[in-house]
């Protein structure tokens, strides 16, 4: 069956494992989220390609994510309060693109089946809803976290050691100073520091004080690891992680 509770899905391996968001396989180097590029590309085409059974289920919020063993879709309508979950096994031959592909289209085949038994829509979206898993859960799940970040330069922070939430402050003037004066104590030329380090550090000083003069900024919305659907825009979301350098 299609349903998904949460409580019977494995536990993982606690043991740290670091994993592409997109097919689960194993990071190469340097590689912080993602195998490639094109495996990020690939779910989320895919994704944006079956969003018309979210709305025939009038999708508020979704999320799509996997483990090892399954994959889980999760849907909150916007008439309801109440999380519905769809739940796939892993194949042991596929991608989890793959696997969502297979998903959809029995949920998919499922809607119209009853769609051309009583020529009704809303009728076959409330049995999908029927058949779907409830898990006891809020539905804060699904709703998506969202933040600002600066828009700025991400090496000019890393150069001053600065993270993004500290120029979102009142005081980001302040921080940025401070910043500035601990990395010229280890780095100015006069303190045996080496002199085009120290270059860097001036020009990111003044790139970012210019920037706190008229600061902007750009709204995220979503999950550190899940891929998040928003019905408002009708578009899948790959997930988002507050970090140093987006």
């Amino acid at each position: 069956m299609l349903n998904a509770d949460h409580q019977m899905l494995p536990v993982p391996n606690t043991a740290p494992r670091r994993t592409c968001l997109a097919c689960g396989g194993e990071l190469p180097k340097r590689h912080r989220r993602y195998c490639a590029m094109a495996c990020r590309q690939q779910l989320l085409a895919s994704l944006n390609r079956r969003t018309g059974l979210l709305r025939a289920l009038n999708t508020r919020y979704a999320t799509f994510y996997f483990t090892d063993f399954a994959i889980v879709m999760d849907v909150l309508p916007y008439d309801r309060e109440q999380i519905f979950s769809y739940m796939l096994p892993r194949s042991s031959v596929k991608k989890p693109v793959d696997d969502f592909c297979d998903l959809s289209n029995m949920l998919g085949t499922q809607w119209w089946n009853e769609r051309n038994r009583t020529n009704k829509r809303y009728l076959a979206s409330q049995r999908l809803l029927d058949h779907a898993g409830k898990p006891v859960a809020a539905k804060e799940r699904v709703i998506p976290v969202s933040f600002a970040l600066p828009s700025v330069r991400a090496s000019n922070l890393i150069v001053l050691e600065l993270r993004p939430d500290e120029l979102t402050a009142a005081n980001m003037h302040g921080c940025i100073k401070q910043a500035y004066r601990r990395q010229v104590k280890k780095h100015h030329p006069d303190l045996g520091g080496d002199a085009r380090a120290f270059l860097k550090i001036q020009e990111a000083y003044e790139k970012l004080i210019d920037w706190s003069k008229n600061p902007t900024f750009i709204r995220r919305s979503g999950f550190p690891d899940k891929w998040f659907y928003e019905g408002a825009n009708n578009r899948w979301i790959q997930p988002v992680i507050r970090r140093r350098s987006e």
